[in-house]
């Protein structure tokens, strides 16, 4: 299952918030002088998703692959704060590659994916969720919000154990 789960962290936040923002960027005709503040988002961004790609690994017995997704609803490390974190840590990965870039493609490509990130969350994941770990899923979506991290981690005893 580690091979699986390196394969898909390769296929999904490899090609959408590396390969494809760093293409953008060397293209980009707009491209200016970048902003090195950028490497911390950089940096955060890419903690951000490798944590919860272990996450979805250790506790889910999954991946982050919608192939291979997690046999049990995974609600620690920073899931306990905002319901989709790794989608908000390939948010600020790719925002930083535009930062650091001074890239106005790839901060475009930025606002592209935040709205393709939405609507799949909202029209496909969640209701997926729903329907296979329906009460955990009802009480934690009650409790942890969409986007906007909480400010005091979320805590369950019958959620996640």
């Amino acid at each position: 299952m580690l091979v699986r789960a390196f394969i898909a962290f390769l296929a999904l936040p490899g090609l959408f918030a590396i390969l494809v923002p760093r293409i953008l960027a060397a293209i980009d005709p707009w491209r200016g002088h970048g902003l090195p503040i950028g490497w911390a988002f950089v940096g955060a961004g890419l903690i951000i998703i490798v944590w919860c790609a272990w996450d979805f690994y250790a506790k889910g017995r999954g991946t982050l692959a919608p192939w291979d997704p997690p046999k049990h609803l995974v609600v620690n490390g920073l899931y306990r704060l905002v319901r989709n974190p790794m989608y908000v840590g390939v948010l600020v990965l790719v925002g930083g590659i535009a930062l650091v870039g001074g890239s106005v493609v790839v901060a475009a490509y930025l606002a592209f994916l935040a709205a393709v990130f939405h609507v799949r969350v909202v029209l496909n994941e969640e209701a997926w969720l729903a329907k296979h770990f329906l009460s955990e899923w009802e009480a934690y979506a009650a409790a942890v919000p969409r986007w906007l991290p909480r400010l005091k981690p979320w805590r369950s005893h019958t959620v996640g154990r």
